[in-house]
């Protein structure tokens, strides 16, 4: 495929020109059958026990073009290869066997520069639940956009996008939890949207950006995407089964069949005219009603069903007409670097340096962790009533130490405490991470910063609330419960709370990079809790 780069210069600065070229591009995928044999497009290689392995094409010689001002659809039944296609240009599908060229500006693509000029705007629509609309963008602009870039270019900017995708009379409004608070789902597809183009890209893949969404609300998002198109980037989205007023917003159809081939490259027309005519003009395909949507004829003249009975490969038919033959040699043209053009290169992996990656990353954990009640005053309150039930529990036991036993009664004491707060925190945090665990790999794909500079940040946000609380423990049981008074007694059960808490706090945190979801990190970190008690030292063998 043949990608112009849209080169925006109303700020100041821009990204170089360029384009991408993928002929004969094929996707070929091994996957287990057995009780489900049919692959998606998001199919991982595993190799399961019991599996024979085969191997299935997923795409096969994908040529064509995406330009810029143009907003290109891809359509096609389900396991048409689509979202595949897409993933490919995109760079995110790394399994399976790829075959085939991608070229940016004549140049073969290089992944780290490529994604620092492509967004890409999932259908799942993830987000910092605890920011508001504006600081989502602030972040992403923050992490993104080149370091040269001076404040207050980038404040213009992202107001610029905020007005562009109508965002702007809801950037104060906090973007919530899907389903639960916040914004509605059409918000949150156009703050999809929002968080994308304020990196300034000049290739925009949008995976079904109107799935999910009733007639009003899919309207909404598309003349979004039609003001993005409008600033002249290249946009290109999976589309299944839409309206015809969605269908006709878009300017150019890449049609797929089932097996990954192209059945129709090119321009809709006024109301879908040119489109309609290649089908109709082929014999044996059905003419198509008054007012009936153009997108569901074409699905149903060109199913695997209509073939079957009208004995037409429709792959073969495109692949002979004077339609094809055309995109062939536009692909040639635009594959040859221009006079004069130079690579597509930066200088370093990301926009901005580590530290700034860090400050940004801080800044924005500070956000989540202040916005956040459910997490960090609730363990406030349950560390107060916990304290106070302790100091009753063993009230002035540590004025009575008179034996060897009364000493081992003193010493329960604070084991029970540092066990029993540590596993509250380490279980407060495991949902709490886990949140904005798939936030990070949409952030990270998109090369927004360094897995050491996020995980620094989340380190160091934890430590002043851990702080807080064990100094409140402290505050509380110290006294009730009747330890010798000394700075320096107290200054060491104060520093022994805290560790301990910070300890059962990473080991949450390591856990939910370890486990692929929320139950089976609690499970985890159970275990964990047994296996920390029995090499604890508490529990000595006679």
């Amino acid at each position: 495929f043949v990608l112009y780069e849209y080169v925006y210069r109303k700020n100041g600065f821009a990204f170089p020109a360029t384009d991408c070229g993928i002929p004969g591009c094929a996707v070929l995928c091994e996957y287990p059958y057995g009780n489900n044999p049919n692959p998606t497009s998001r199919f991982v290689h595993v190799v399961g026990i019991g599996f024979k392995q085969k191997k299935v094409q997923l795409l096969s010689d994908i040529t064509g073009a995406f330009r810029p001002g143009i907003l290109t659809a891809l359509m096609g039944v389900s396991g048409a290869g689509k979202t595949t296609l897409m993933d490919v240009l995109s760079g995110r599908k790394t399994g399976g066997i790829i075959e085939g060229e991608i070229r940016i500006g004549g140049y073969l693509k290089v992944q780290d520069a490529y994604a620092r000029v492509s967004g890409y705007c999932e259908q799942t629509d993830i987000h910092t639940p605890h920011l508001t609309v504006e600081e989502s963008l602030i972040y992403s602009a923050w992490l993104r956009l080149p370091s040269y870039i001076d404040s207050e270019t980038k404040a213009s900017f992202i107001n610029e996008v905020l007005e562009t995708i109508e965002l702007d009379e809801i950037k104060d409004s906090i973007v919530g939890i899907a389903g639960v608070n916040g914004l509605s789902t059409e918000q949150r597809k156009r703050l999809t949207i929002a968080v994308e183009l304020v990196a300034n890209p000049s290739i925009m893949f949008m995976d079904e950006p109107t799935t999910g969404l009733d007639a009003r609300a899919a309207a909404i998002v598309m003349r979004a995407v039609k003001n993005v198109v409008e600033t002249g980037r290249t946009v290109v989205c999976t589309i299944h089964q839409p309206s015809i007023h969605i269908f006709e917003a878009f300017d150019e159809l890449i049609l797929m069949k089932t097996g990954g081939r192209i059945i129709y490259s090119g321009p809709l027309g006024q109301n879908s005219s040119r489109v309609i005519q290649y089908f109709q003009n082929i014999p044996g395909v059905p003419k198509i009603k008054d007012k009936y949507n153009p997108a569901t004829w074409m699905l149903d003249v060109t199913s695997k069903s209509a073939e079957a009975q009208t004995s037409i490969d429709f792959a073969d038919v495109y692949e002979t007409s004077t339609l094809y033959k055309e995109n062939i040699e536009l692909v040639k043209q635009l594959s040859s670097p221009p006079p004069d053009s130079k690579e597509l290169e930066f200088p370093t992996r990301f926009p901005q340096n580590g530290w700034e990656q860090f400050k940004a990353c801080l800044w924005k954990q500070h956000l989540s962790y202040w916005r956040s009640p459910s997490y960090n005053l609730a363990r406030f309150f349950f560390f107060s009533v916990s304290s106070v039930i302790f100091g009753i529990l063993f009230w002035q036991r540590g004025t009575k130490i008179n034996n060897q036993q009364d000493l081992f009664n003193a010493l329960g004491v604070m084991y029970s405490a540092l066990f029993f707060f540590g596993i509250n925190s380490c279980s407060s945090i495991l949902p709490f991470i886990s949140i904005q665990r798939t936030v990070m790999y949409r952030e990270m794909f998109a090369g927004m910063y360094s897995s050491w500079a996020y995980s620094f940040a989340q380190v160091i946000i934890e430590i002043p609330y851990l702080l807080g609380v064990a100094l409140l423990y402290v505050m509380i049981t110290y006294p009730m419960i009747g330890f010798y008074w000394s700075a320096y007694k107290v200054l060491w059960s104060f520093y022994t709370m805290f560790c301990s808490l910070l300890c059962f706090t990473y080991l949450g945190m390591m856990i939910v990079s370890l486990t692929p979801n929320t139950p089976v990190a609690f499970i985890m970190a159970s275990s964990s809790y047994s296996v920390l008690n029995l090499f604890s030292g508490f529990y000595m063998p006679r």
